[in-house]
């Protein structure tokens, strides 16, 4: 093969690789947005603006397609053990942010639900856990895109204090239950909906480990800080 055909193949397949990049990042970005948008409906409780937010969850999960359709052409050009890790990481990452917007379309859902019943004072603790995921998912796609494992391993380490959050609206919201049976409707829609926020940041933790992992190979992560050892055994 000559050089200047071997230089053609390796600077179209970084192209390629580019392209997948910035396409799981594009991805990221919608499905934060999806979710800073769901907060909004939840405060404002918007339905018209809810039902768009679930109609849009349809193109996070066409550009997932995409990209997993990027990855194979990627995958059979024979690459070596630093591209399969991004071709690796690329694929799980893309199915962490679907996910993500799943659970933004989901609040969105369940918000429409809640707009029933009248307005809770509790909407202002979910939109404070949510304002930390989505903080979770942002700082997580910009790790992503300079293969910055320690601001990766910063958002790890930081799930434990959307845990904590998460846990403490848990109680609070049991509480208001106990004492007012006609809230437990309403409340049992806030659940649902802190525990998918909760979620979110989980999803975060898993970009965040593909980040090191594509960086850092098989080298482990140092453990992590779990403060809050209840939201997996109570939550909804």
């Amino acid at each position: 093969m000559s050089t200047q055909m071997h230089d053609h193949i390796v600077k179209s397949y970084d192209e390629e690789q580019r392209r997948l990049l910035n396409e799981t990042l594009r991805m990221g970005e919608m499905a934060a947005s999806q979710l800073e948008a769901a907060l909004d409906v939840v405060q404002r409780r918007d339905d018209r603006a809810a039902e768009r937010i679930i109609a849009n969850d349809e193109a996070i999960d066409a550009l997932e397609q995409e990209i997993s359709h990027d990855v194979m052409k990627l995958a059979l050009r024979g690459p070596m053990a630093r591209d399969l890790r991004e071709i690796l990481a690329a694929i799980r990452i893309a199915s962490d942010i679907e996910r993500v917007g799943d659970y933004a379309a989901n609040v969105a859902k369940r918000s429409m639900a809640l707009n029933l019943a009248p307005p809770l004072p509790h909407v202002s603790g979910l939109h404070a856990i949510g304002t930390l995921a989505v903080q979770q998912v942002r700082d997580v796609l910009a790790a992503y895109r300079d293969n910055d494992v320690e601001r990766a391993r910063r958002v790890r380490a930081r799930d434990a204090d959307l845990d904590v959050a998460y846990t403490a609206l848990f109680r609070e919201l049991l509480t208001y239950m106990m004492e007012d049976a006609r809230s437990i409707t309403p409340c049992t829609h806030l659940l649902f909906m802190a525990k998918n926020i909760e979620r979110i940041g989980d999803h975060a933790t898993n970009i965040a480990e593909n980040v090191w992992f594509l960086v850092k190979g098989d080298d482990h992560l140092p453990p992590r800080e779990k403060r809050d050892e209840s939201n997996t055994a109570t939550g909804p």
